[in-house]
């Protein structure tokens, strides 16, 4: 691809780091994203298959397992083209999980894709985890969602070679404000 008007920012990292509150707020500053795991959302629906967490689990995994590890990542890529043919320079991606997925990106925007980490230590994220409205986890669901993003999914990657880190253990807004410098920083919204 190689145009250097065009950014894509992917957000990794744990879950309960804070990946949705980072793209929500690109979002709402009208960048368009593409969200990996829509391909799993759309696999559920189709067959019928209630939308819980072990659903998702297990069908990101068999996926993956049955169509290959690059399954999701072809398709965002296509989505992600499909949006800079239509005239968008700035797009940012939501679900990039694996290596296998890292290096593809890496390999098909090599000068466009940064790599951002949202951090969090482990307990604030448990403990977020525990109290969010929406799919909460206890503690056993949560060391099992780390077990089996770091292991099966090979989570651990991205987020360790990451260009650059947003610590979000404050305040929404404090990470807002974080995270909107880096983004200026490095080109991704206007100053």
């Amino acid at each position: 691809m190689n145009d250097k008007d065009v950014k894509i920012l992917a957000i990794v990292g744990m879950c309960g780091s804070g990946k949705s509150t980072a793209i929500d707020y690109l979002t709402e500053h009208g960048i368009p994203k593409v969200y990996f795991g829509g391909v799993i959302l759309k696999a559920l629906a189709d067959d019928g298959v209630e939308d819980t967490p072990e659903n998702e689990k297990r069908y990101r995994e068999e996926l993956r397992e049955k169509e290959g590890k690059d399954f999701v990542v072809k398709r965002a890529i296509v989505e992600a083209k499909n949006l800079i043919a239509a005239g968008q320079k700035r797009v940012v991606l939501d679900g990039l999980y694996t290596w296998t997925e890292y290096k593809i990106l890496r390999q098909e925007f090599p000068t466009e894709m940064t790599v951002v980490a949202v951090v969090v230590p482990k307990a604030l994220r448990r403990k977020r985890l525990a109290e969010r409205p929406e799919r909460p986890f206890n503690a056993q669901q949560a060391a099992e969602r780390d077990k089996s993003e770091i292991e099966n999914l090979e989570k651990g990657g991205p987020i360790a070679i990451a260009d650059y880190y947003v610590d979000n253990s404050g305040t929404i807004k404090e990470f807002h404000e974080r995270f909107a410098a880096l983004c200026k920083e490095i080109g991704f919204l206007d100053a």
